[in-house]
């Protein structure tokens, strides 16, 4: 089963120099933290602030050329976690046949919020992942920590 989920926000690691994309259940209090790199973290903060760039990013050219082919980005579902690695799948339809594209979270992420499609998550990784990981970080967080933050 999936979980509709939607982006909380991002939040700056300073322990390990990493971005937090900190997915939300949309109907529930679960949330999902991945730990992501700074382009990835600056691609979804363009998107979810809906900042224009003068040319398009990577995450836009995927779109501009998943719509000159006239497919559909339908949703992005994050599949499992191996090793402590996210995976997730870009759910593409051309009318006639669904066709699924590996993709790292990060970057379906990036991708559903420009083409405003749906976040879902599996339902056994919400169950097993969760809060547990961003309440841990926020335990260990120090107030010097936040002198490096964006």
């Amino acid at each position: 089963m999936l979980v509709e989920m939607k982006v909380e926000g991002l939040l700056f690691d300073p322990r390990s120099n990493m971005y937090i994309l900190l997915l939300k259940e949309i109907d529930g209090a679960g949330t999902l933290p991945i730990w992501i790199g700074k382009p990835e973290a600056d691609s979804i903060a363009l998107a979810l602030g809906k900042v224009a760039t003068p040319r398009p990013l990577t995450h836009d050219l995927v779109k501009n050329i998943v719509d000159g082919l006239n497919v559909k980005i339908v949703k992005i579902v994050v599949t499992e976690i191996t090793d402590n690695t996210y995976y997730a799948l870009i759910y593409l339809n051309d009318g006639k046949k669904e066709t699924l594209i590996d993709s790292r979270p990060s970057d379906a992420v990036a991708v559903a919020l420009r083409a405003g499609v749906s976040i879902y998550v599996e339902d056994n990784i919400m169950a097993t992942r969760s809060a547990d990981e961003l309440d841990e970080w926020l335990k260990n967080l120090k107030p010097e920590d936040f002198g490096n933050i964006m």
